[in-house]
């Protein structure tokens, strides 16, 4: 609950998004067309899609924080979609970041050291240059970019149930 002491912009602002999300009051609700929401591991998988042509709109662009986050999205996505098609997992199951990673080299999508270096990208790199301070890199982004296609195409392939990707 907020405090009578917060601005009153962003109190009302809070408001509206939390009404967003609860669907009140906005009319007839406008879905992202892209998202295939037939199961839980079709909408992350096509999630995934969504943010690498995110990605793509923002390549040369200059945002290379927001490159990197997306693209460690994507990969987060793709993963998730293979344990909750593959795996038999639930989208609850996938709480924090480490799950996905770990997952994917339970279920043997990649090598568990695999799997271990892509979460130790994660921790090192993702959280460093999000909340450390650091200044991401053009040459940073693109690894990321081509780190989270070549994932997101990989899995796409694993997954036996095809034509869902959108990339």
């Amino acid at each position: 609950m907020s405090s009578d002491a917060d601005p009153g912009d962003i109190v009302a602002a809070l408001d509206d998004a939390a009404d967003a999300f609860d669907e009140r009051g906005h009319g007839t609700r406008v879905f992202e067309t892209a998202i295939e929401i037939d199961s839980e591991w079709t909408t992350q998988l096509t999630n995934g899609c969504q943010l690498l042509t995110v990605v793509g709109h923002l390549d040369g662009e200059g945002f290379y924080t927001a490159m990197i986050e997306f693209c460690f999205g994507a990969i987060e996505r793709s993963f998730e979609a293979y344990a909750l098609n593959m795996g038999g997992d639930s989208l609850s199951d996938f709480q924090n970041h480490a799950y996905c990673y770990q997952r994917a080299g339970e279920l043997g999508l990649v090598s568990r050291d695999t799997a271990d270096e892509m979460m130790e990208l994660y921790r090192n790199n993702r959280t460093e240059s999000y909340y450390g301070g650091l200044r991401p890199t053009a040459a940073q982004a693109a690894a990321m970019m081509e780190l989270a296609t070549e994932v997101h195409a990989y899995v796409s392939d694993q997954i036996r149930e095809g034509g869902v990707c959108r990339c």
